[in-house]
């Protein structure tokens, strides 16, 4: 089936989610593929996908690297490689469950109505987040805060992962230019699809550790 749509999934070591991530993204009505980028996990993860590739022809995608090499680098790899098949939708999202499949529709709506930059914001409405420790919150909340003052960026929800972009912006932004490729890169590409002149939306959504 042909899709607009792609989950890119970052893993290493997710051999006890990787089945159940990619299940429940293929459960729902509106088709998403699904692209994992594997950091050589010596788990199995990579080989748990590429069995689950014979039931999911022409929907799930893999790339292997050879090492852990970074979240950055894993997400830059998985854009160049949507954007060479034509995908409108591009989506990050964890493999853990701590981003909730079910509201891959919510953010690609927020696109699909004017946004170019849509992301699951943890902070846009309150705290929304499960299972993390106060000290934890507290760091990510006010980590957050720091981003905004530093950067000028108003976004509620500078460190989160999971965001739908849409074609345009990954075209525009000089991917090769990044400079992060720890968890510092959702900051940078966030400061820099705004600095491109594009409409970045927050949807609220419930994170759970």
């Amino acid at each position: 089936m042909t899709s607009d749509s792609i989950v890119i999934i970052p893993t290493y070591n997710e051999k006890e989610n990787i089945e159940n991530i990619i299940r429940k993204v293929f459960s729902f009505t509106e088709v998403f593929h699904v692209l994992v980028v594997d950091d050589g996990s010596p788990d199995g993860t990579a080989e748990i996908v590429k069995k689950l590739q014979d039931e999911y022809e022409g929907l799930l995608f893999i790339l292997e690297r050879k090492g852990k090499l970074g979240l950055g680098t894993a997400y830059i790899e998985g854009f160049e490689w949507v954007l060479a098949r034509g995908y409108e939708y591009i989506f990050e999202m964890d493999a853990d469950f701590s981003h909730n499949p079910e509201d891959l529709s919510k953010l690609k709506m927020s696109c699909i109505n004017g946004a170019d930059l849509a992301i699951g914001s943890r902070y846009i409405k309150g705290v929304n987040v499960v299972n993390w420790p106060m000290s934890r919150v507290l760091m990510s909340y006010f980590a957050s805060v720091y981003v905004r003052l530093v950067t000028g960026i108003d976004i509620q929800d500078a460190t989160a992962g999971f965001k739908c972009y849409k074609r345009i912006v990954l075209e525009t932004i000089p991917l090769e230019r990044i400079k992060f490729i720890g968890y510092a890169f959702q900051i940078e590409m966030k400061f820099t699809t705004i600095k491109y002149g594009f409409n970045v939306v927050e949807v609220p959504i419930i994170f759970t550790d």
